[in-house]
């Protein structure tokens, strides 16, 4: 009894360790998704003054500048944005698979590309790409904080220049999951490449302002910094986005083991109890029977 008693006890303070883990986990992953959609929040104003930027130059200088509306030759590079760390429910299961699947399904798209090259952020999704059979061109880490985003974000935007001269990406799909309300999200698509002339340009006709808009840089340079900053925010944004969903992810996670753990000490100390009583018993019944053989 006193074995059983013993290892009941180890058990509940594992319990009592892991919960406290759990707990620290937990508060983390609240933290940093408040910190992430904040960051998202002010880069929406950004974007869309970027973007109200594009369509003013390419409205005026529509003749003279033109980019490519749609892309059906060469390769699609798909940038699936995933984890580095476990521990954040079916987050990488659910962005690989609309990624390599649900996406070309019911999507505009006819089905998977067969000219395409795959690049992953994250080990978790790196590793469910692999099992998948799939090639994967490079796979880049996720930014341990947002200080970071803005390096990650250079880094993917060099490689991405490097496969469309090396390889001929003309087209480059990012693919991530966003967050919604509460600890929810969704996976999301957006073209980065090439840009879309049509709701860029509409978001001309929704000028805000009795100004009229106008600017003194000459249009291609102008039209070149308008572009670096929108392929950068957009980037950027998709690591925001990500990040957030992923800690969201991790806190529903921490939640449901945490009321896991509860349930389970509950049940180990209910036992313990249980044991530690039956113990006390079969001593107190030694030691009458003992004293009723002394008198006898």
């Amino acid at each position: 009894m006193s074995s059983s008693l013993e290892a009941l006890q180890k058990q509940i303070k594992s319990g009592h360790d892991l919960s406290s883990i759990v707990r620290t986990m937990k508060a983390l992953a609240a933290s940093s998704v408040l910190q992430y959609e904040k960051a998202v929040e002010s880069l929406n104003d950004y974007y869309s003054t970027v973007e109200m930027g594009l369509s003013v130059v390419l409205a005026s200088r529509q003749e003279q500048i033109t980019l490519p509306s749609s892309a059906n030759d060469g390769s699609v590079l798909l940038v699936i944005f995933g984890s580095d760390h476990g521990l954040a429910g079916r987050f990488n299961e659910q962005i690989v698979h609309f990624a390599l699947e649900e996406y070309w399904s019911n999507g505009e798209d006819t089905g998977f590309p067969q000219k395409s090259m795959i690049a992953c952020v994250g080990e978790q999704a790196y590793s469910r790409v692999r099992s998948g059979g799939y090639q994967v061109e490079e796979n880049f880490h996720v930014p341990a904080s947002i200080h970071a985003i803005t390096a990650a974000v250079q880094s993917l935007l060099e490689r991405i220049e490097t496969w469309r001269e090396q390889d001929g990406v003309q087209r480059v799909l990012l693919l991530y999951n966003r967050p919604l309300s509460g600890a929810s999200y969704e996976s999301h698509a957006e073209t980065l490449l090439p840009v879309d002339l049509s709701s860029v340009l509409q978001r001309r006709m929704e000028w805000q302002s009795r100004s009229l808009p106008t600017y003194t840089m000459p249009a291609p340079q102008l039209l070149s910094a308008l572009l670096r900053q929108y392929f950068f925010v957009s980037l950027y944004r998709a690591f925001a986005f990500s990040l957030a969903a992923e800690n969201a992810s991790r806190l529903a996670a921490m939640q449901a083991a945490e009321k896991n753990i509860n349930e389970r000490l509950d049940e180990l100390i209910s036992h313990y109890q249980q044991a530690r009583q039956t113990a006390i018993t079969e001593e107190l019944l030694d030691i009458i029977s003992g004293f009723k053989a002394l008198r006898k």
